[in-house]
C-alpha cells in the first residue's frame, strides 16, 4: 500500500509543478488571466436598494438566515418556558414539604 500512496504523492506534486509552469507566451497567459477574472461594477459610496443590485450581490440565502434566526428563538423561548414549568414544579414541592413539616 506504501508504494502506491507514494506513487500518487509523486503524481500529484508533479501534476502541481506542471500547472504551475505555464506552458505558453506569458502575454498570452496575462491575457488569458484578464478575460476569465469576472467584471465587477464599481463602488459607489451612496445608498442602492438591493432590487437594483446585480444578481451576484444579492443574498440569495436570506430566507434560510430567517428561517435559522426563527428555529433558534422559537427554541430560545420552549427553553425558558419549560424552566419556568420546572421551578413552579419546584416551588410546590417545597411548599408540599415544608406544610408537611409542620
Amino acid at each position: 500500500m506504501r508504494p502506491l500512496v507514494r506513487t500518487l504523492v509523486v503524481l500529484f506534486a508533479l501534476a502541481g509543478a506542471g500547472a504551475a509552469v505555464p506552458a505558453m507566451h506569458p502575454s498570452v497567459a496575462v491575457t488569458i488571466a484578464a478575460q476569465q477574472k469576472p467584471d465587477r461594477p464599481q463602488p459607489t459610496d451612496e445608498f442602492v436598494p438591493i432590487d437594483e443590485l446585480p444578481a451576484q450581490e444579492q443574498l440569495p440565502a436570506a430566507p434560510m438566515v430567517v428561517a435559522a434566526y426563527s428555529f433558534i428563538w422559537i427554541a430560545f423561548i420552549v427553553y425558558c418556558l419549560s424552566l419556568v414549568k420546572r421551578v413552579k414544579k419546584v416551588e410546590a414541592d417545597l411548599a408540599a414539604l415544608e406544610k408537611g413539616r409542620r
